[in-house]
């Protein structure tokens, strides 16, 4: 078999590799082609790329990345294997994974299923071999692309590029898209569980100080598992839930929590349920898609970016401390500097681009950040978030 670094070398042409049984094809022709893993099938996406240098099964299961295919710039995906620990949602709602290497076989005493079957037992299709520096150029000048990801173990020429070409084409992209209802909870649910340690695995909150309800746009649970490790009981609402819903459970603080999709769609029915909160004075923190709908609820706008910040190497500057926090991030959209209301003040920003990362409401008990203080797996550099959420109801 064609070695790796081979098979990436003409990963990029239209002429399908000998070895080759799987394909990334986009919405404006371009063939990728690679060697299938995971499960056998098609799904068609946005397709982004993730920087960060582990943690791909935190990655994988992040409901935020609902409707997107990724593409990981780390070559070596795979050798630390899979567990049952190390997950953001029960169900992922990525579509798919493209890898520059085969899997590695895992090599950590935690790894319980090796990362191929693991994909496979979720229904995620992976291409590997291919040159993701140059899918990863693609993207950052052209924006991120519809495209088909697709693997037919064996048979490679049984793909139908022109029938798969015209399907990522047909896709309508995320911007206008609600993908919250998709990935939010049913119906409310408790949840105590904390932090993972390696002494004790994940805990459980057992002396809460304070009741929060967590509004689910799609939240990691690692979320949660830090405002129960806060000291916060936390009751998990749905998506669609109304301000009345929220407000009968007589919470201390209301969290906005993190999601897939564009926000002024969900926006449509989650603006007038915070709006509502805000009128009651209840304390407020919006995480990544929750600060993205806080932002609409007081006036500003959104919109759709470039291609993303994805990763756990991203720098913030908090603008009123003057400190640098690295950061893990997750969004395709962004809230417009220059649309922000008076009394809404921004308290940090990118330093790769300068677009804004963090809000505070003036004279109200109101926060939120675009990137995700929980960082699972890393860097925990803004943890200190959720202490502040904690200070404010003790206020």
């Amino acid at each position: 078999m064609t070695d790796t670094t081979e098979m990436s070398r003409v990963a990029s042409v239209d002429a399908r590799p000998p070895e080759a049984d799987a394909a990334l094809i986009l919405a404006d022709g371009t063939v990728i082609w690679g060697r299938g893993a995971g499960a056998a099938g098609s799904a068609v996406a946005e397709v982004c790329f993730n920087t960060s240098l582990t943690g791909y099964q935190e990655i994988l299961t992040d409901p935020s990345y609902a409707g997107q295919i990724i593409n990981f710039t780390f070559p070596h995906i795979g050798n630390v294997g899979t567990n049952p620990e190390d997950v953001e949602t029960i169900t992922p709602a990525a579509r798919g994974a493209i890898m520059r290497m085969d899997i590695t076989d895992p090599a950590n005493w935690r790894a319980a299923k090796h990362l191929d079957e693991w994909l496979k037992s979720h229904g995620l299709t992976a291409l590997t071999g291919v040159d993701t520096r140059r899918l990863t150029r693609l993207i950052r000048d052209q924006g991120a692309p519809s495209g088909v990801i697709a693997y037919a173990p064996g048979a490679g020429d049984s793909l139908d590029v022109k029938a798969l070409q015209q399907q990522a084409k047909d896709f309508a992209g995320l911007e206008g898209m609600d993908l919250a209802k998709d990935v939010s909870c049913t119906q409310a649910y408790e949840w105590d569980q904390t932090e993972w340690s390696l002494e004790h695995g994940h805990g459980v909150q057992e002396f809460p100080r304070f009741h929060v309800v967590a509004v689910d746009f799609g939240a990691k649970q690692n979320i949660l598992r830090c405002l129960a490790s806060a000291g916060c009981r936390v009751t998990v609402v749905p998506a669609t839930a109304t301000a009345a819903d929220i407000l009968d459970r007589k919470p201390d603080g209301v969290f906005l929590s993190n999601g897939p999709g564009d926000p002024a769609a969900t926006g449509e029915y989650a603006v007038p349920m915070i709006q509502g909160i805000m009128a009651s004075g209840t304390p407020i923190f919006g995480i990544c898609l929750g600060h993205q709908i806080l932002a609409l609820a007081v006036g500003a706008k959104t919109y759709k970016m470039h291609m993303g910040h994805r990763g756990a190497n991203q720098p913030v500057k908090d603008l009123e401390t003057g400190q640098v926090e690295i950061t893990s991030q997750n969004h395709g959209f962004c809230v417009d500097i220059n649309s922000l209301p008076d009394d809404a003040m921004m308290t940090h920003t990118s330093l790769f681009d300068g677009t804004l990362e963090g809000i505070r409401i003036d004279g109200k008990p109101i926060f939120s950040v675009q990137y995700h203080p929980e960082a699972s797996p890393g860097p925990h550099d803004s943890h200190y978030l959720f202490k502040r959420f904690v200070a404010l109801m003790e206020g």
